[in-house]
């Protein structure tokens, strides 16, 4: 690496600023800046630029305006000048279970576009990005690659739990007393008495869903600050983490250390490992593909499946789980975990991290879990001896499938299809009492392609286990999952539908089976029937012509390979 950065130097280390020559031509650009608040002097500094994700959509990024403040003052007391900007964000929870979901996954795209575009137009030295939520993360971190300019990602924070009859509830809790309210366990006075309480204030949602298992994934890799992690939203550890990052930043500018340096092929492969011992979101094999793809690293579907036959499941975290990611925190948050992982052989040390520092040597001080802590079990005694995140291959997904198998649920399946053409139209059979136990519910034209959006099917899924029939019913689906998912569940079943995949074919009353020890997902008829079914199959209409999901639809490639719109092919 060090020749790497030796062949790239430029001596001034303020290579890409635009206000870095002088001269009348750049007089107009000198102008703008005094006017938003440079001095003379910081016209000689490194301009630090502090990509905010802050807005009053959802409490997972309400609080990030503080936290980019925080930023910027670390990047100005160690010698650097931020300049701070926003990009969006959506609420996957408010839009769970509507069209507006369509925009959720193509939201990472905008985000990324966004960071690119600022960060290109204006010649920032360095980054610092704050994200908080499911799709803003690896938006961030698609940005950050791009454009390979010194940078670091600071995860917004968790929130903290709410509480309900003395047990700790979230907004997975809100979405299951919808299906428990419909069997009739729980009045509809006591929905909503969840609902106030479940969600306290700012933070990302409080178990292992999407948004804690990136920012895991993010800081194995090697792209945060140790423990960026595990601290919650509104705490002084957040703060100083900001604070921190933002000063970072000018030693990575002085060191020449860039994205592409620290996001290697064995950095996404620590990033799974990390994913896997935590009980992660399915939602991470699509952002990782899509990170890796964005970095330059080759990174394939199949290379969950070689780590995953080596690393267990340590974690008893929610969805699945008892804990809360407070719980994990409490006892210091993933870097013991990652010790143990590095320990056992299961983690390449010698990736660099934005400390400048290898993962190693990160890690070499870093102290074990406190005696009788129950929330990582040791390998002795794991919650799974392999990954939960489990690549399927059948004639049902030629390309691939990802499903989420705790073995709570069992390994294997096999059941009749169900089959609907929508989340909201499935939502409504298993709310209706019309899916019953040894069904296999299928949810097509619900793809990056075909939703467009690919949207989450956490209602379906959570009004499944809301009814009790999480152990007699699977769901798969062209479409994903939210982290907050749990059951027997696949998804990003590739080809989709709407581009003819073999998903297209079922029929109700098909026989599906799940095998999650052969990972195999299998439609039980005839290759010549399945044949002459795809042969009538006719192509939908396209359901928008203008705007962003028309735009997405068109350019979008498969979940696969990371739902990216920037392929080469």
């Amino acid at each position: 690496m060090a020749q790497q950065k030796k062949t790239r130097r430029n001596a001034d280390p303020r290579r890409f600023s635009s206000i870095v020559v002088d001269g009348p031509e750049r007089a107009a650009s000198r102008a703008m800046l005094r006017a938003v608040g440079f001095s003379e002097d910081d016209f000689e500094k490194p301009q630090i630029g502090i990509a905010s994700t802050w807005g009053m959509m959802t409490p997972c990024n309400m609080h990030i305006d503080g936290l980019a403040d925080a930023a910027v003052e670390g990047a100005d007391e160690a010698g650097a000048k931020g300049v701070l900007f926003n990009t969006i964000s959506v609420s996957d929870g408010i839009s769970m279970g509507t069209e507006g979901m369509k925009y959720s996954l193509v939201s990472r795209e905008v985000i990324a576009d966004s960071i690119e575009t600022v960060t290109g137009c204006e010649g920032f030295d360095g980054l610092v990005a704050i994200g908080g939520c499911d799709k803003n993360m690896p938006g961030c971190m698609i940005g950050l690659a791009r454009m390979n300019r010194p940078a670091i990602f600071v995860y917004g924070g968790t929130i903290m739990p709410g509480c309900y009859k003395n047990k700790d509830v979230d907004v997975v809790s809100v979405f299951e007393s919808v299906g428990q309210e419909a069997k009739g366990q729980i009045t509809s006075d006591e929905r909503l008495e969840v609902e106030k309480c479940a969600i306290p204030g700012a933070g990302s949602c409080g178990g292992m869903y999407t948004a804690n298992t990136m920012a895991s994934a993010i800081e194995a890799l090697g792209m945060s600050l140790p423990e960026s992690s595990a601290q919650a939203a509104i705490s002084e550890d957040k703060k100083a983490d900001c604070r921190r990052a933002g000063a970072a930043v000018l030693e990575l500018i002085k060191n020449d250390i860039r994205p592409r340096d620290i996001m290697t092929k064995n950095a996404f492969r620590n990033a799974i490992t990390v994913v896997i011992a935590l009980g992660g979101s399915t939602n991470a094999v699509l952002h990782l593909l899509a990170m890796a793809h964005a970095a330059g690293v080759n990174l394939k579907i199949d290379e969950f499946t070689r780590i995953g036959k080596k690393v267990p499941v340590l974690a008893d975290l929610r969805p699945s789980g008892r804990f809360m990611m407070t719980d994990l925190i409490r006892i210091g948050g993933i870097q013991p975990l990652m010790k143990m992982l590095l320990d056992r052989g299961l983690l390449h040390g010698d990736c660099l991290t934005v400390t400048g520092k290898t993962l190693a040597e990160n890690l070499a001080d870093v102290q074990p879990y406190p005696e009788g802590q129950e929330v990582i079990a040791d390998f002795d005694h794991p919650h799974k001896k392999d990954s939960h995140l489990r690549i399927l291959y059948g004639n049902l997904a030629p390309d691939g499938a990802v499903a989420k198998i705790t073995g709570k649920e069992g390994t294997r399946f096999s059941g009749r299809a169900k089959v609907y053409r929508s989340e909201e139209k499935a939502l409504r059979g298993i709310l209706d009492g019309k899916v019953k136990a040894g069904d296999v519910v299928v949810i097509r034209d619900e793809g990056p392609v075909g939703g467009p959006g690919m949207r989450e099917m956490l209602s379906p899924t959570s009004a499944i286990m809301g009814r009790g029939l999480g152990n007699d019913v699977a769901l798969i689906t062209d479409g994903r999952f939210s982290g907050g998912s749990h059951g027997f569940v696949v998804g990003h079943i590739t080809p989709e539908a709407a581009v003819g995949g073999p998903i297209a074919a079922v029929k109700n009353g098909d026989t599906i089976t799940i095998d999650a020890e052969t990972n195999e997902i299998k439609l039980h008829i005839t290759q010549k029937e399945l044949k002459a079914r795809l042969k009538e199959w006719t192509p939908p209409r396209p359901k928008y012509r203008r705007g962003v999901l028309a735009k997405y639809a068109k350019l979008v490639n498969s979940a696969s390979l990371g739902a990216v719109t920037d392929a080469d092919e």
